[in-house]
């Protein structure tokens, strides 16, 4: 549970890069171990990988409720991400495989785009990172509140999103290999986790301003390209994903 702690004191872009490149990385090392290395005893590991798999989601998204930092948030929203992810490793199946993939892919461009958005929102201190200070954002910058809340409803897995496309594979993967109380339980983390990313909308476009409010920074070109790959990809997966779900099933023929 260090992630939020590393999530808050991290210069922001390190914090977007690390939240994504890490979670690839270790999913890629796990994805290897539990299917090349140890096949012969996933019903050796899966009961332990239920355990925390469960404990993941519920934990990440219940403690994300009672956040008010956007990047402790992300952080412990991270957390439940995680758990959504090893219900796919647990399927031990291809399409396990391939919804892990798509997964990691999907969550690297929206995370990557959020953290993004957050170093554009700024006040006299730096980053205005407190939920208060993302009051009737979306008056005084429509663009980059629209932008945010399309980030904000892939992480929450709403239809049409890259997120969804996500979470619906890795779901079905594991409901096919027989983890269909693990599917019960990351709907309901995923019902939890929706309140806190609503909330943040809606305290963006219905809420007012505040007089002391943040400003919006000029994006760099390179914050400019991030956010905008990121809500391309996140759109496109969404609302195509089948081609994509047929090349991460080609890419984990590697992984195994």
């Amino acid at each position: 549970m260090w992630t939020p702690d590393v999530y808050q004191g991290a210069p922001t872009p390190v914090t977007g890069f690390m939240a994504a490149a890490t979670k690839v990385a270790a999913f890629g090392a796990l994805l290897r171990i539990l299917y090349v290395v140890l096949p012969g005893l996933r019903w050796d590991w899966r009961p332990v990988m239920w355990a925390v798999t469960i404990v993941t989601m519920l934990a990440g998204a219940i403690v994300a409720i009672t956040q008010t930092d956007i990047k402790r948030l992300l952080a412990y929203s991270s957390i439940a991400h995680a758990g959504f992810i090893l219900a796919g490793v647990i399927a031990t199946t291809p399409s396990g495989i391939s919804s892990v993939l798509f997964y990691l892919a999907a969550y690297s461009f929206v995370t990557i785009g959020a953290f993004a958005v957050v170093t554009l929102v700024r006040d006299a201190g730096g980053e205005a990172t407190h939920l208060s200070k993302w009051a009737g954002l979306g008056r005084r910058s429509p663009l980059v509140a629209a932008v945010f809340a399309v980030f904000l409803l892939a992480f929450a897995g709403i239809p049409l999103t890259s997120g969804f496309a996500g979470k619906f594979a890795v779901f079905k993967a594991a409901a096919e290999g027989g983890a269909a109380p693990l599917v019960v339980v990351g709907v309901i983390s995923s019902a939890i986790a929706a309140f806190f990313y609503i909330r943040v909308i809606v305290l963006m476009f219905f809420s007012e301003p505040r007089p002391e409010g943040p400003t919006v920074a000029v994006p760099s070109p390179l914050t400019m390209t991030a956010i905008a790959v990121g809500v391309a990809v996140t759109v496109v997966l969404g609302v195509a994903p089948q081609y994509f779900l047929e090349l991460a099933g080609d890419a984990g023929v590697f992984v195994r």
